[in-house]
């Protein structure tokens, strides 16, 4: 028989999920254009906001709603293109989505009309105007702008860039090197063994004479917990009180749970908090044993140990008076059996 602790229902305590509608927009310059993030699930409340893939600040035409959900960029220019990262946040963490802006120049070319008008008719005559040669700026996409990974799993990102001439292609990791277990082969950067420091945003880069241009990937890495006690040995006496503290490190949310090795009932006066705290009110040697903390997320679980030693008798000098410093005493008895304990 155990006891765990008093959790709300894990399927309401969790970080939230957004999606974005449309995920990617293409417009024309000058035009008016607006992206909703909404929130699917996760605990409330969730804050939402809105920041540009390369954390540069929003520019002076991008507005966002009073509620955080809406982003409106109006009179579109060329500066305004690229990505845009809706941002959940409530108590147990964050999620990202990426939403993709393309605005079009004008073009110089196409269908030219001449059409000439007097008082027998009407005339005209089309021309189609195509603009060749020179170079063309590169545009670089990416497979996926946000992906999840596993703590110790290889992770792939896929890069493509159009432009004349051919781009070049490169890889980068926002306010920090790449990992040092990484491979970059043309538009394929490949991370190995990820750890929870891998997390952040990766910028694929295409060069060519005629400019750059950036595409982004938010990589996050969830992690198994891994838990400790403190402390991991208890020694008290009968009456005393006691509390020992699970601690897990790990992608939340967490829970723990308490139990005794060996299958005994726990202590009637013991209380479990959801933070992973055991305390036991009037100890009794029966308490005696140890104590297995299981802390869990949705990755996996971690196991830990506190032993717990509950002295059953007062202890009395053998000249028959009560225990005060034991560092002075040469000889202690048992109160009960009346048999010395230590020499």
């Amino acid at each position: 028989m155990s006891i765990s602790s008093m959790l709300p229902d894990m399927r309401t305590i969790q970080k939230p999920s957004v999606s974005v509608e449309p995920r990617s927009v293409s417009v024309k310059q000058d035009e008016t254009v607006s992206i909703r993030c909404r929130v699917t699930s996760g605990a409330p409340p969730v804050q939402l906001e809105w920041k540009r893939a390369n954390n540069q600040p929003l520019a002076d035409n991008v507005k966002v709603g009073p509620d955080g959900s809406v982003l409106t960029i109006t009179l579109a220019r060329p500066g305004n293109q690229g990505q845009y990262r809706c941002i959940a946040t409530n108590a147990q963490g964050k999620s990202t989505v990426t939403a993709t802006l393309t605005v079009k120049p004008p073009q110089d070319g196409g269908t030219f009309v001449c059409r000439a008008q007097n008082k027998d008719g009407t005339s005209e005559v089309k021309v189609e105007l195509k603009v060749e040669g020179g170079a063309i700026e590169p545009k670089a996409t990416v497979h996926q702008t946000d992906m999840m990974a596993v703590e110790g799993q290889t992770v792939t990102m896929h890069c493509q860039a159009s432009g004349s001439p051919t781009p070049v292609i490169t890889w980068s990791k926002l306010r920090a090197p790449l990992p040092w277990q990484h491979k970059a082969e043309g538009g394929t950067l490949t991370l190995s063994n990820v750890g929870r420091q891998d997390s952040g945003q990766y910028i694929c880069n295409a060069t060519n004479s005629a400019g750059f241009s950036e595409a982004y990937v938010q990589m996050e890495v969830d992690t198994p917990p891994y838990a400790t006690t403190v402390p991991d040995h208890v020694t008290a006496r009968r009456g005393q009180s006691m509390r020992v503290q699970c601690i897990a490190h790990g992608s939340h949310p967490i829970s723990f749970h308490w139990s005794r090795v060996g299958g005994a009932a726990m202590s009637s006066g013991a209380k479990i908090t959801k933070e992973g705290m055991l305390t036991i009110a009037q100890l009794k040697p029966s308490d005696s044993g140890t104590y297995k903390c299981v802390a869990t997320n949705h990755i996996g679980n971690s196991e830990t140990f506190a032993t717990v030693a509950v002295r059953g008798h007062s202890l009395s000098r053998t000249d028959g008076t009560r225990l005060s410093d034991p560092y002075t005493l040469t000889r202690w008895m048992d109160d009960v059996t009346g048999c010395p304990l230590v020499e």
